[in-house]
């Protein structure tokens, strides 16, 4: 009878390790909820829209989001736990200052519940605004996968080791996306984000004062000292500057041609044009926007496909700030 089951069990075994990649049990792959929640993606289309056309800065937080997420362990809806006694949320880290729009989340995740309950996972829901997120931002339309599941747990302990800060070197910028399996042409795509959005003097002053960094154009150092006049700012008060002054709402290569004309706004921008590895690419993705836009979709691809939670791993938390309390 032994030999009998350990035949059966060794079948079983075999049969599944020869599925294809994308069809088997745990593994992410296009149209996830066809079956069980088929409305899901357009439900998602529809609030972002909505969104959007109401709160238009809504766009440029889900695609941050999406990166803050992606990029800490595992591409699982950590980000959005709030704290509780036994969690300290993401969001209140040094590396989430900034951050916002999270409440829109909730509205997206209702609307999904009412339609499909306990189904679509948070983790997706970042995915897919992402994806719609860089469509209403004029970027391109980014095929991504789903079957994402949620954490139980936050990874706010070791956000530093993870997400680069804006004035780190390139050499470390380079190196954390690697462990994505993002090479140097795709990191330079993944940061032409900065075309929209925008930056808090809190982490601009330090190429302003005491002096203003020579690497920066000096008209474009009176805009900054211009929006940024004090070496102190108050982080709560509402002082930024656009990270692109010519289509600050619209995901294209300006933000490259700028850098050709030394108006990188983040040290970590500039620092594309100087450092060897990476200069050549700026230049091409500056004077190539279809060049572009096909690295940063396949860039955005690998982020969201990082280490997910699948199959039985993790939950899908039926309110996406909270662990889903045990049965």
């Amino acid at each position: 009878m032994d030999s009998i089951m350990r035949l059966i069990a060794f079948l079983i075994l075999a049969c599944c390790s020869s599925l294809p990649r994308g069809e088997g049990i745990g593994d992410l792959k296009l149209n996830y909820y066809s079956k069980s929640c088929p409305k899901a993606e357009q439900i998602v289309k529809q609030e972002v829209v909505k969104l959007y056309n109401e709160h238009g800065n809504t766009a440029v937080s889900w695609v941050r989001n999406l990166f803050h997420d992606c990029m800490v362990e595992s591409c699982d809806a950590s980000l959005l736990l709030e704290t509780t006694t036994s969690i300290v949320s993401e969001q209140s880290k040094d590396r989430s200052f900034g951050m916002r729009n999270f409440k829109y989340v909730t509205t997206i995740k209702e609307a999904l519940e009412r339609e499909c309950p306990a189904t679509v996972s948070c983790a997706d829901i970042i995915a897919l605004s992402a994806r719609e997120g860089v469509v209403m931002l004029g970027g391109p339309y980014i095929p991504m996968k789903t079957g994402r599941r949620d954490s139980k747990q936050s990874h706010a302990d070791v956000i530093d080791k993870f997400i680069p800060n804006h004035n780190d070197s390139m050499a470390l910028v380079l190196s954390r996306f690697k462990s994505l399996g993002i090479d140097a042409e795709r990191t330079v795509a993944l940061l032409g984000v900065h075309s929209v959005g925008r930056v808090h003097c809190v982490n601009l002053v330090g190429r302003l004062y005491p002096t203003v960094d020579p690497t920066i154009d000096p008209e474009y150092a009176k805009y900054l000292l211009y929006r940024c006049p004090s070496p102190n700012p108050d982080p709560e008060a509402v002082l930024y500057s656009r990270n692109d002054r010519e289509t600050p709402m619209i995901i294209d290569n300006m933000y490259y041609k700028n850098l050709l004309n030394h108006k990188g706004l983040l040290k970590v921008d500039q620092q594309l044009l100087s450092y060897p590895a990476t200069a050549q690419f700026v230049k091409l993705m500056a004077a190539d926007n279809s060049h572009f836009y096909d690295q940063f979709g396949k860039a955005m691809l690998s982020m969201s496909e990082n280490n997910p939670l699948t199959g039985n791993e993790g939950e899908v938390r039926r309110d996406c700030r909270f662990v889903n309390a045990a049965a």
